[in-house]
């Protein structure tokens, strides 16, 4: 069984800059560490869309809407990803979920308003 747990989101203003963390749990956590990890988010009526994956190596691939400004990393212990986000939008605002071999984490409100 895996569980994803998230942490980190909240309020920021615009251009501010936030980190979610999410770590695999349960008795399948170590294989997440042979997994790409990645971060997705949804806007409530809206299709959720890839923010960014990283792959088992540590190689990060991004949506274009944040490239150049979000940054994903896997920690020393690998069943770990994190979501540096820069240089926040009021577009960004959206609940950001952790994704793993088939697993959804908790879910994280990022809020980016004045």
């Amino acid at each position: 069984q895996l569980q994803l747990v998230q942490s980190g989101g909240g309020l920021v203003q615009p251009g501010g800059s936030l980190r979610l963390s999410c770590t695999a749990l349960g008795s399948i956590s170590t294989a997440s560490s042979n997994y790409p990890m990645g971060w997705y988010r949804q806007i409530p009526g809206e299709q959720r869309e890839l923010v960014g994956t990283i792959t088992a190596i540590g190689s990060p691939n991004y949506g274009e809407s944040v490239k150049g400004r979000f940054t994903i990393s896997r920690g020393n212990v690998k069943n770990t990803v994190y979501l540096q986000m820069n240089s926040l939008k009021p577009e960004d605002t959206a609940v950001y979920y952790c994704y793993c071999m088939g697993h959804w984490g908790q879910g994280t409100q990022v809020t980016v308003s004045s």
